[in-house]
């Protein structure tokens, strides 16, 4: 069972949804699912994190994005995120398993949000885990982008296989 896993989904200041909005303009619909969930990666993970308000845009077009994904089926239900902890560099992480259902190896894109202890939404990442068997399961790790503090919660917020 090979699995690759990326985590670039962020969030972050004001100039995030322009930046966002302008990096993902080259996503053509004539691009594989894979193809199209690397260059969402790519495109977010390449934008600095900065100020809190741009995180609902931000999650709002990391949801547009996983709709573009064309043959995708909605796995949520094949999810399951761990608790998450603060690393040494002040980060979230969380273990996200998966588990292919499908009768063939499929590869899944996962979004993670990660929020505080008052339920405020603080980070969202999308972790991809690359051809997994059927009927195996994989996991990789979600790992925020900027630094958090205190109690921190995790949640697939969505998932797809595709």
């Amino acid at each position: 069972m090979a699995a690759r896993h990326r985590t670039r989904w962020t969030t972050g200041g004001a100039a995030l949804a322009l930046a966002l909005a302008a990096a993902l303009t080259g996503c053509s619909g004539d691009d594989s699912p894979a193809d199209t969930a690397s260059k969402a990666e790519s495109a977010v993970g390449s934008l600095a994190s900065g100020a809190s308000e741009a995180v609902e845009s931000a999650t709002a077009e990391a949801e547009r994005r996983l709709d573009d994904i064309q043959d995708g089926i909605d796995v949520k239900g094949d999810v399951k995120v761990g608790p998450p902890t603060v690393g040494s560099d002040g980060r979230a992480r969380a273990e996200v398993t998966v588990d292919n259902t499908a009768d063939a190896a499929r590869s899944f894109a996962v979004q993670v949000n990660f929020t505080d202890a008052g339920d405020k939404l603080i980070d969202t990442v999308i972790v991809t885990v690359s051809n997994v068997q059927t009927g195996h399961s994989a996991t990789a790790t979600a790992r925020g982008t900027h630094d958090v503090s205190g109690e921190i919660r995790a949640e697939a917020a969505r998932a797809v296989r595709y």
